[in-house]
């Protein structure tokens, strides 16, 4: 048992159930390019990554030098989604409730934009939840399987990476977080996972995840190194 003192959320599948529109947008704006590809190729290839990372990997596949607009047409038109769609995954508000009486700090660490990251939060109601520990990929030079998103997160809470769990839906995001010494547990209960969670936990695991959960029933105990079991 280790001593967890913060945990770092990764922001969209875990906080938000977001993915599904993101998939969904990316593939139509790929198709567009000339790129088919369907919501579940892009999942298992880019989940978990930024959209810079998503758009170097696209103009590479289109042999192009860049695709200056794409990452800013893409948040546009997925933005605009938000107010009528977004929905926070059920039970993170007491979750996070339950962190706060127990003096866990928490923070979200997410391949998304600093941008997108405040709108996001506002739209869900989460804002307040975090206040100012809320780091996006914008803020480091690698953005996830790296560390660095993680470490930095760590650096401003002032606490330690070893005292710091992670609560992420990715494979790419769990590599993070093992990479920064930090523990990672896996949660694969977004609906962009729906007919793919036994394939996905098994990614996760995988990657490092010493946990995965398909609900949020016992991911307290999951992240603070409590006895729990995978579901």
């Amino acid at each position: 048992m280790t001593d967890i003192r913060a945990v770092i959320f990764d922001m969209d599948g875990c906080l938000v159930d977001s993915e599904p529109m993101s998939l969904e947008t990316l593939a139509k704006m790929m198709t567009a390019e000339g790129l088919h590809a369907t919501p579940d190729e892009l999942r298992k290839r880019f989940l978990g990554m930024s959209i810079q990372a998503i758009v170097r990997h696209i103009a590479e596949a289109l042999d192009r030098p860049d695709l200056p607009d794409f990452a800013r047409d893409f948040e546009e038109r997925l933005l605009a989604r938000y107010p009528a769609e977004l929905r926070v995954i059920p039970g993170i508000p007491a979750l996070l409730d339950d962190l706060a009486a127990q003096g866990i700090a928490v923070a979200i660490a997410t391949g998304s934009s600093v941008r997108r990251l405040g709108i996001t939060l506002e739209v869900a109601g989460l804002a307040d939840r975090f206040g100012a520990n809320i780091f996006s990929a914008d803020q480091v030079k690698r953005g996830k399987p790296a560390p660095d998103l993680f470490l930095l997160a760590a650096e401003r809470l002032g606490i330690a990476p070893d005292a710091c769990a992670v609560m992420e839906d990715s494979p790419h995001g769990i590599a993070g977080a093992v990479a920064a010494g930090m523990r990672g547990v896996g949660f694969t209960g977004g609906t962009h996972l729906d007919g793919m969670r036994d394939d996905h936990a098994r990614r996760l695991r995988e990657a490092g995840a010493v946990a995965v959960l398909s609900d949020l029933d016992r991911m307290l105990e999951a992240l603070l190194d409590r006895q729990t079991t995978d579901v």
